[in-house]
């Protein structure tokens, strides 16, 4: 009888967490919204960042070493030629920033097409395969570098770290080294955090305060979700990509729920002339999603 209660009980409360994520997430998708297929065919799809000045998106299509771009006029058409980017990113003048795991490197592309390696080593060492970064106001680059580009071809540094990089001065710096598969980045809104994803053994995002000088402390806390990229919106809220579709938390790691996608995403950001619309790389695909909430640009962006 004991036992039969128990379960009634625990039953009773799973039904009410699943209401309660229901009516979170109302508060950011409204009832009825459906996810829009843009595009598909690629191979695998990661890395969206909204440009607004075009009123594009641009992603990166890895194992084709070319990134793809997507208008509402004009469809999804090739973008540019490059060595196999992963996560891209507007830095604070609108300059396109790449991650790339062919280059082993972080470039940086002008309004003109202009490309500038930004950096490729730490300490003289080529990194593994820069894989995900974030911009902060002060205008350094925060990135992650887990080992996935090498594909057979030996690393140089030894581990797979956390960096920061001064592009002013070039200069790079570790900021953490705990993590097995560091990949999704991004920085609260106020930038006093900075949830850094791992895809590796850890399987969690991890919440840090944001440190101006040497390496991050421990954690905050940590989200229980084995997420690829992510984005934040105004609300400090996180939109996270794992198996299922978008597991939205608040910015404390309480879960919201869940925006179903058709293929597994990859990663994801918010663009539109609003600022309303999630854009989701999700395997050979691009989709779309309008919402209710408004993402959060980097502190100090000019665009």
């Amino acid at each position: 009888m004991k036992l039969a209660l128990s379960l009634v009980a625990a039953a009773s409360c799973l039904s009410t967490a699943l209401a309660d994520h229901h009516k979170a997430l109302e508060k950011i998708v409204a009832p009825g919204t459906k996810v829009e297929k843009l595009g598909g065919d690629m191979v695998f799809t990661e890395g969206p960042v909204w440009i607004p000045a075009q009123k594009m998106v641009v992603f990166s299509d890895i194992p084709n070493s070319r990134q793809m771009k997507w208008t509402k006029e004009g469809g999804l058409k090739e973008y540019r030629k490059v060595e196999q980017s992963n996560g891209n990113l507007l830095d604070l003048e609108g300059n396109l920033l790449s991650c790339q795991h062919g280059g082993r490197n972080i470039v940086s592309m002008n309004p003109r097409g202009s490309v500038t390696v930004l950096a490729d080593k730490f300490e003289g060492k080529k990194f593994n395969s820069p894989n995900d970064l974030a911009i902060r106001a002060d205008g350094t680059i925060w990135f992650t570098d887990p080992s996935y580009g090498l594909r057979g071809r030996p690393a140089e540094v030894s581990g797979k770290w956390v960096y920061k990089l001064e592009p002013k001065s070039g200069k790079v710096s570790v900021l953490y080294k705990g993590h097995d598969m560091p990949n999704g980045i991004a920085f609260s809104p106020d930038e006093k955090r900075v949830y850094i994803a791992d895809t590796g053994k850890v399987g969690k995002i991890r919440a840090f305060r944001v440190v101006e000088k040497g390496l991050l402390g421990d954690p905050l806390f940590e989200i229980d979700v084995r997420c690829d990229g992510m984005c934040i919106d105004t609300k400090g809220n996180l939109y996270t990509t794992s198996s299922g579709g978008i597991h939205v938390f608040d910015k404390d790691g309480k879960k919201l729920g869940v925006i179903e996608t058709p293929e597994h995403p990859a990663n994801v950001c918010f663009g539109g002339e609003n600022y309303d619309t999630l854009f989701i790389t999700a395997r050979k695909s691009l989709y779309s999603v309008v919402t209710l909430a408004k993402g959060a640009k980097p502190k100090g962006a000019k665009w």
